[in-house]
C-alpha cells in the first residue's frame, strides 16, 4: 500500500493531465505507452526486487556493484531538489472560488433549443433564473466572454501573485509560506517514526482520492460540453509526436509518476519479506498507476470541455498550459456542483492527501538512504532520526521560500524542468539498469529473483534490463539534449535570463556529475591492478545472507539457490 500511495500522487492527476494537453492531447499516449512497456514497468520491478533482496535502501544497495554507487548519491541529490518544490503544490489548496456572475448566450440558446435569441427569449430567461442569488446576474457580453475567468484571475493573482519574471521576487507571499510550513509539518509527523507509521497514514491517503475522483468524473461526465473536452484528450496530434520534447516529456512522466530513481521504491521494497512476491506486486502497481492517470485525464478533460463551452472558446484556448491547470479546470467544475464549498474542501483535501504520500514517501527513501549510510552518527543516537529528519526538513523550507515569492512560479518551473526530471532522470536510470544488467549480471539477477519469489520472471524482462530500458533512456536523452531549447513560459511569454539557466543546468548537473565523478574517484582509491580494480568495484563477490531454503505457495520446497 505504501507503493501504491507513493507511485500514485500529484504526478497522476496534476502532471499527467498538463502533458497532455501541452503535447498534443492523444498523441502524448503514443510516447507514454513505449515509456511505459520499455522502461516504466521493467524499472519499478528493477528497483522494489532490488531493496526486497538486500533489505538496505538507498546507498547500500550498490554493494554488489560499488561502481555505480555514484547512481544512489545522485538519487540522493535529486530527491533532496525534488522534496524542496514538490510540496510547493500542496500550498496551492485553497478553495475560495465565486461563480462567473452572467450566463452564456450558449446556455441560454441550449436551454430554448433555439437558433437564435430574441429579446424575449432573454426577457424569459431573466425571470426565470435571474432571482435570489442571481438577482445581480447578466447576460455575458463579448467582453465579458474575452476577458480572463475568475478562476484563471484568482490563481494567478491572488493565489501565485505572480510577478513579470524571476528577476522581480516582489517580496514573500506570506500566507504561502504558511501554509508551507504546515506542510513540512505534516510530512514530518508522517515519517519521523519510520516506516510503520507511514505505511498506516498511507492506507486512508491512498484510498480517498479515488473515491474523489469518481464522483468528479460523474459529474464531468454530465456537464455540457464534456465531450468536447474528451475528443481533444483522446484524438492523437500525430505532428506532435515528431517532437524531441513529447518524448522526453513522456518518459519521464512515466518515471516520474512512477517514483523511480530517487530511491523510494527501493527503500520501501526493503521492508518487503524476503519471499514476498514482488514481481506480482509491482505489476499490480505498475497496472494502477497507468490507470489512474488516464483516469484522471477523463475527468480533468471533462471539466475542461466545460469550461471551453461556458467561455465560448476553443478547448486549447480555456486554461493555461503548465502546472496550473488542475487548480484551473476542477474548481471551475466544482463550482457546478452542489454545496460548492463542502466540494471544494472534499478536491484540496484529495490534492493534499495525493501530494502529502507521494513527499513523504519520497523522503522516507532519502533519509533511508542517509541513515543507513551512516548508522552510527544517526540511529545509534537517542532520537538521532528524528533530530536528523526535523534538521533536514528545516533547511528544505527555507529553501523552498523562494517558491513561494511572487516571482516564485518561476523558480518552481526551473526546478520542475532540470532538477529531477528530463535528462538528468533518465541519465540516472540509464546507469541504474546497467548496474544490474551489465555489471551484477542478468542470470545473476534472475537467480536471485528466483530465490526470492520461487520462479524466474518472463524473459521480457530479461531483454529490457539489458538492451530496451538502456536504449530507450540514452535515446530519449540524446534526442531530448540534441533538440534542447531554453525553458520557455508560453502561458506568460516569458524567456528566462540566461543567468536563469545557469542555475537551471547547475540543478541538473548537481547529481549527474555524481555518476561519473563517484566512479572516477572509487577506481583511483581503490588499491590492486586493473583486474582486481574491476573485480572489487564492478562485480564483488558478496554474500548475501538470506534465508536459505525456498518454499513455494503450497509449502513444497524448492532448490536452494545460492545468493552469492
Amino acid at each position: 500500500m505504501s507503493c501504491i500511495g507513493y507511485a500514485i500522487g500529484l504526478g497522476n492527476v496534476w502532471r499527467f493531465p498538463y502533458l497532455c494537453y501541452q503535447n498534443g492531447g492523444g498523441a502524448f499516449f503514443i510516447p507514454y505507452i513505449v515509456a511505459l512497456v520499455f522502461c516504466g514497468a521493467p524499472l519499478f520491478i528493477l528497483e522494489t526486487s532490488w531493496g526486497q533482496l538486500l533489505s538496505v535502501g538507498g546507498l547500500g544497495m550498490f554493494k554488489i556493484c560499488p561502481i555505480f554507487k555514484g547512481v544512489g548519491i545522485a538519487a540522493v541529490v535529486m530527491a533532496f531538489w525534488l522534496n524542496i518544490y514538490y510540496i510547493v503544490v500542496l500550498t496551492n489548496c485553497r478553495s475560495e472560488y465565486e461563480k462567473i456572475p452572467c450566463d452564456s448566450n450558449k446556455t441560454i440558446l441550449s436551454f430554448f433549443n433555439a437558433k437564435t435569441l430574441t429579446a424575449d427569449h432573454l426577457l424569459e430567461y431573466k425571470k426565470q433564473f435571474f432571482v435570489g442569488a442571481k438577482a445581480n446576474w447578466s447576460v455575458c457580453t463579448a467582453a465579458q466572454l474575452n476577458v480572463t475567468s475568475p478562476v484563471k484571475e484568482f490563481w494567478n493573482f491572488e493565489v501565485l501573485g505572480i510577478s513579470k519574471g524571476i528577476e522581480h521576487p516582489d517580496g514573500l507571499r506570506w500566507d504561502l509560506a504558511f501554509f508551507l510550513f504546515v506542510a513540512w509539518i505534516i510530512c514530518y509527523l508522517c515519517i519521523f517514526k519510520g516506516v510503520k507509521w507511514t505505511g498506516k497514514v498511507v492506507y486512508f491517503t491512498a484510498s480517498f482520492p479515488y473515491i474523489m475522483l469518481f464522483c468528479l468524473l460523474i459529474r464531468g461526465l454530465t456537464l455540457p460540453g464534456a465531450s468536447l473536452g474528451l475528443e481533444f484528450y483522446l484524438k492523437p496530434d500525430f505532428s506532435k509526436v515528431f517532437s524531441s520534447k513529447v518524448w522526453v516529456d513522456a518518459v519521464t512522466q512515466v518515471f516520474f509518476s512512477y517514483g523511480l530513481g530517487l530511491g523510494a521504491l527501493v527503500a520501501l521494497g526493503s521492508y518487503n519479506n524476503f519471499h514476498n512476491n514482488v514481481y506480482k506486486q509491482a505489476l499490480t502497481v505498475c497496472f494502477v498507476n497507468s490507470g489512474t492517470s488516464v483516469f484522471a485525464g477523463f475527468v480533468i478533460f471533462s471539466f475542461i470541455g466545460f469550461m471551453a463551452t461556458q467561455q465560448e472558446k476553443s478547448v486549447e484556448e480555456v486554461a493555461q498550459a503548465g502546472p496550473g491547470l488542475l487548480f484551473l479546470a476542477y474548481p471551475s467544475g466544482i463550482l457546478q456542483l452542489p454545496y460548492t464549498q463542502v466540494w471544494s474542501c472534499l478536491f484540496f483535501s484529495m490534492v493534499l492527501f495525493l501530494g502529502i504520500d507521494s513527499q513523504f514517501c519520497t523522503m522516507e527513501g532519502f533519509f533511508t538512504a542517509i541513515i543507513d549510510e551512516f548508522p552510527q552518527l544517526i540511529r545509534a543516537k537517542k532520537y538521532g532520526r528524528e533530530t536528523f529528519i526535523a534538521i533536514i526538513c528545516i533547511i528544505s523550507y527555507f529553501i523552498g521560500l523562494s517558491t513561494v515569492t511572487r516571482g516564485g512560479f518561476y523558480v518552481f518551473q526551473l526546478f520542475d524542468f532540470y532538477a529531477a526530471s528530463g535528462w538528468a532522470l533518465l541519465w540516472l536510470l540509464f546507469f541504474e539498469c546497467i548496474a544490474i544488467s551489465w555489471s551484477v549480471g542478468i542470470n545473476r539477477w534472475y537467480d536471485h529473483m528466483h530465490s526470492m519469489i520461487g520462479y524466474y520472471p518472463s524473459s521480457w524482462w530479461k531483454f529490457c534490463w539489458v538492451f530496451a530500458t538502456p536504449a530507450v533512456c540514452m535515446g530519449v536523452m540524446i534526442f531530448g539534449l540534441v533538440k534542447y531549447t531554453p525553458l520557455r513560459i508560453d502561458a506568460y511569454n516569458y524567456d528566462y535570463p540566461f543567468w536563469g539557466h545557469v542555475f537551471g543546468w547547475f540543478l541538473s548537473l548537481s547529481s549527474m556529475l555524481c555518476i561519473p565523478g563517484y566512479a572516477i574517484y572509487i577506481w583511483i582509491v581503490t588499491p590492486g591492478t586493473y583486474s582486481e580494480k574491476y573485480e572489487k568495484l564492478f562485480c564483488p563477490n558478496i554474500e548475501i545472507e538470506k534465508v536459505s531454503k525456498n518454499f513455494d505457495d503450497d509449502g513444497d520446497e524448492l532448490d536452494t539457490i545460492e545468493n552469492v
